[in-house]
């Protein structure tokens, strides 16, 4: 999956001329926590976040004057010009990884030095969600293998001898053992016994759901 398939596109922009009082009013209506910094053509010039406006704002106990000054600073006194961007053409693992490796909240998506959608960490939470099919009923399986070829081929022909529906899939590796691999298996049934018992007949090592007590 790439990037332009669940990037937003209604950007909401401000100019670095505008106030900080200006972003903190549309941070609050529409519930936003990062404001790409434009100019007339939609360049991206910068980025102010909701902790640059915390940084650059004293307490609501001090004096009235003080925050009334400090809330007409213009926006480009405050905001990071130094921006990570990411293309409508980068895929959604990569810019996972962008936002965990740098620590940050959202990610602009420039063509041409232009803005033409914003990513965050939420939007990127709820992709992977939707992705390993953790928001669909069923059940979730996990399975101790040989890390050989084919061996997810014959996995997947168990689940398909019972007419299950696969959901999703994951693969990594065994941290103990690096001659074994793990494969987490999101499945379309509520009732996956019939499937766990088949699959340990033919030698899998069912590590979930097979917990002490469980009776399957």
């Amino acid at each position: 999956m790439i990037i332009e398939e669940i990037m937003k596109t209604d950007i909401i922009t401000l100019q670095p001329e505008d106030t900080i009082h200006s972003a903190l009013l549309i941070m609050r209506e529409k519930k936003i926590r990062h404001i790409p910094i434009v100019d007339s053509e939609q360049h991206l010039l910068g980025l102010v976040t909701e902790r640059d406006i915390k940084d650059a704002t004293p307490s609501p106990l001090f004096e009235k004057k003080r925050l009334e000054k400090e809330l007409t600073i213009p926006l480009e006194q405050i905001m990071n010009p130094n921006v990570i961007t990411g293309h409508p053409l980068d895929f959604v693992e990569e810019v996972a990884g962008i936002l965990y490796e740098h620590r940050i909240g959202c990610l602009p998506i420039v063509v041409n030095k232009k803005v033409v959608g914003i990513i965050t960490g939420t939007d990127i939470l709820r992709t992977m969600v939707e992705l390993t099919g953790a928001n669909q009923p069923g059940s979730q399986i996990e399975i101790k293998v040989r890390n050989r070829t084919g061996i997810l081929h014959e996995v997947t022909g168990i689940f398909n001898q019972y007419h299950v529906n696969v959901h999703s899939v994951l693969v990594y590796p065994d941290k103990k053992d690096p001659n074994h691999k793990i494969l987490v298996f999101r499945i379309q049934t509520m009732n996956p016994i019939i499937v766990i018992e088949h699959l340990k007949k033919n030698g899998y090592q069912v590590l979930w759901p097979n917990m002490p007590g469980m009776s399957l």
